[in-house]
């Protein structure tokens, strides 16, 4: 895989050997990297060159810190550049899970590098734990519920110690099992090596944390990954204010687990089925609707004059790319083909 050295760091990436094209650039969710899109890079058809890179803190690119109060305009800025020193113009963008928040914020930021944007599982354009209603009310003003102490420590222990084993439900082969598939793949050793080559700490997964008065106990920190998409760090509810609007295809799986109106995931949506004790109950701290949410804010979207196509693919579960390759390349491809020059 190369290497190339932007402005901002350098970066890792996959890419097919001298396949050109227009630009795909492909962004990876939480803790995984850009194998997880070896299937997209291999599938995508003749006429598109499909980029995969690794963001900081994952996979082989340089590890910098990540300072989450920009939110993931790290990871956006990062991707900027390598779309500079690579010379690709205008790009697609596709993003997946925390990487589809990556390319919400680099749309609202410099949409006149996008020819199209297309969101695979992504977080809510309110960010992931804290909020409530479609209009992402903050549950208390600093962001309680969110953050670096959602994680779950025993996950983040054996994420750190490299566990490949499956002897917990909170081993890494096994949340990918639970959580990140409704269907497993075939193969599933290059993914668990990719959530391995995540880096922990409190710059990087799951980040730091401050306590709080407010349930559960503990608000967002300054860095980090959870933190950098927790609601007071990320929000991007003016999507249709930009100009230009580059189309946008959003497709996601019905038995997600993970960005969900009931994610297992979400500490209210955990309290409210009693498995976080204490919850202060539906009118304090409901479950967040996460895929309502998205969906209110692509509907300013398309109501200013953009243009977003929804497709849900029943039975997949949060990595539609993965467990459905051949309806989600069908979904893409036309997706592509369909805009200007495509």
């Amino acid at each position: 895989m190369p290497r190339i050295s932007t402005s901002r760091l350098t970066v890792n990436y996959a890419e097919l050997e001298g396949r050109t094209g227009e630009p795909v650039l492909l962004v990876h969710g939480n803790v995984s990297s850009s194998a997880f899109w070896w299937p997209t890079i291999r599938d995508l058809p003749p006429g598109y060159r499909p980029i995969a890179p690794d963001l900081r803190g994952f996979g082989d690119t340089e590890p910098l810190p990540v300072d989450a109060r920009r939110g993931v305009r790290d990871y956006s800025e990062d991707l900027r550049s390598l779309i500079e020193a690579l010379e690709l113009g205008r790009v697609h963008l596709v993003g997946w899970s925390l990487g589809g928040g990556v390319a919400l914020q680099l749309l609202r930021d410099r949409p006149e590098l996008l020819r199209s944007v297309t969101l695979v599982n992504p977080v809510s354009p309110y960010g992931f734990g804290g909020t409530q209603g479609v209009e992402g009310r903050l549950n208390a003003p600093d962001g309680a519920g969110a953050g670096g102490a959602a994680a779950n420590p025993e996950f983040v222990r054996r994420l750190a110690a490299g566990d490949t084993g499956d002897a917990s439900p909170f081993s890494p082969r096994q949340v990918f099992a639970d959580c990140y598939v409704a269907q497993p793949p075939a193969d599933v050793e290059p993914y668990l090596a990719a959530m391995l080559s995540t880096r922990c700490g409190d710059d990087h997964y799951p980040g730091d944390s401050r306590t709080s008065r407010s349930w559960p106990g503990f608000a967002p920190g300054e860095r980090g990954v959870l933190n950098c998409l927790a609601p007071t760090h990320f929000r991007l509810d003016d999507l249709e204010r930009i100009d230009p609007k580059p189309p946008i295809l959003w497709v996601r799986g019905d038995q997600d687990v993970i960005v969900s109106d009931t994610s297992l995931f979400d500490l209210a949506h955990l309290g409210a089925i009693g498995a976080v004790p204490g919850w202060p109950g539906e009118g304090l701290c409901p479950a967040q609707p996460m895929v309502q949410q998205t969906r209110a804010v692509l509907a300013r979207y398309t109501a200013a004059g953009g243009r977003v196509r929804e497709v849900t693919v029943p039975g997949a579960g949060h990595s539609v790319h993965l467990e459905r390759p051949r309806e989600f390349m069908a979904a893409l491809s036309g997706f592509l083909g369909g805009q200007p020059g495509g």
